[in-house]
């Protein structure tokens, strides 16, 4: 008589790949844009306040 874990062993590797694609192919990668999105919001946000980058005019 096969031990209980034994039955679960493919269906565990089977989560374990899906856990794996999941992480690599949806939460990486949007987590990339929301990073690189934030990143270019709150410096498009600084500029509005402080000026664009630069030298100040001249007087």
């Amino acid at each position: 008589m096969p031990a209980m874990g034994d039955s679960a062993r493919p269906r565990r590797r089977r989560m374990e790949i899906f856990a794996f694609l999941f992480l690599t192919a949806v939460l990486m990668p949007a987590l990339a844009v929301a990073t690189v999105g934030s990143y270019g919001l709150a410096v498009w946000i600084y500029q509005m306040v402080a000026g664009p980058p630069g030298p100040p005019p001249p007087h």
